[in-house]
């Protein structure tokens, strides 16, 4: 068929202006950033989302010599932070950084959340896996898991622990661990994150918090509390004498992990260089120790690789 003058004419216009935009992508994708980038997080200050976060954005910040924010917008199990970053420009200066129960369970708990990839976010990369650590207020009396197991089932709806709000992985890590140890707990949330709880765990007045070892590292220092395992399934080399929960509930593994992703219309060329500025930033020799030395661990993971792994996780 043969086209009308005018039409061919724009067609032909249109496809000799591809490539200038193509190489306009990429001249704004080397320039970028050129002013500040924010992170948005569902953590409250102190939370293990929001401390990975921090040292992930120093890194980003000398290496852009820009300065990259941290925006904490916690609330409603982290409902609150994934419709703030959904709403933002997709221009690639504000970006989200969910924990892995944003996508997992958030969705089943509150309807008509923007938490579906690729649909209302890009992926951009993988920034760490957090092992949780089982601890408990030194009160207790209880200094292995087997004593507290013990303890639990001579107590059953008794004994408390903290989470970081209902449908959080602390949550549902307090679940899977009654469900192994056939226990039964009382769950108390804390909006407030892991350091409004704390408060309460350090006195006795909640026995047990579940959470990353970041924001539980100055009590468990301090031996304010007592850490009885890590929930993975084996120990982890920076806490070697620290037995794994798997040893006494085999294949007991409760994890958290973090992702970087950007709103959705985020034009490609700046999500791949924010992917390969992410694997560059969490696995910098200092970035790197500096994350598994407070029980972060890096996987780097192409777009591709992460939209994958988030589909997996949510189908497991």
């Amino acid at each position: 068929m043969k086209l009308p003058r005018r039409q061919f004419l724009r067609l032909a216009a249109g496809a000799a202006a591809l490539p200038a935009v193509s190489r306009l992508a990429r001249a704004q994708a080397q320039d970028f950033p050129i002013r500040p980038v924010r992170i948005i997080t569902h953590s409250a200050p102190g939370g293990s989302p929001d401390a990975l976060l921090r040292i992930v954005a120093d890194r980003l910040s000398q290496m852009w010599g820009r300065q990259v924010l941290a925006l904490n917008h916690p609330g409603a199990g982290g409902a609150v932070a994934a419709r703030t970053a959904a709403a933002a420009a997709p221009d690639g200066y504000t970006l989200y950084m969910p924990a892995s129960s944003a996508f997992v369970t958030l969705p089943g708990l509150q309807a008509n959340l923007p938490l579906e990839v690729p649909r209302d976010f890009v992926p951009v990369g993988f920034v760490g896996e957090q092992p949780f650590f089982l601890s408990v207020a030194s009160s207790l009396g209880v200094t292995t898991l087997p004593d507290f197991i013990a303890l639990a089932k001579s107590r059953p709806g008794e004994i408390s622990y903290a989470a970081t709000g209902r449908g959080t992985l602390s949550h549902l890590a307090g679940e899977a661990l009654q469900q192994r140890a056939d226990i039964k707990l009382l769950m108390v949330p804390y909006l407030g994150g892991t350091a409004q709880a704390l408060n309460d765990v350090i006195v006795g007045r909640v026995p047990m918090v579940i959470d990353g070892y970041p924001p539980l590292a100055g009590a468990l220092q301090a031996g304010a509390i007592r850490a009885l395992a890590v929930g993975s399934t084996a120990r982890l080399p920076e806490f070697p004498d620290l037995p794994s929960a798997a040893e006494t509930l085999p294949g007991f593994n409760v994890r958290g992990w973090l992702a970087l992703v950007a709103p959705v219309g985020t034009p490609d060329a700046i999500v791949r260089k924010l992917s390969d500025d992410l694997s560059a930033a969490v696995t910098d020799p200092a970035t790197k120790t500096k994350l598994e030395t407070t029980g972060n661990y890096p996987h780097p993971m192409t777009p591709a690789e992460l939209l994958a792994f988030i589909h997996a996780e949510q189908q497991m």
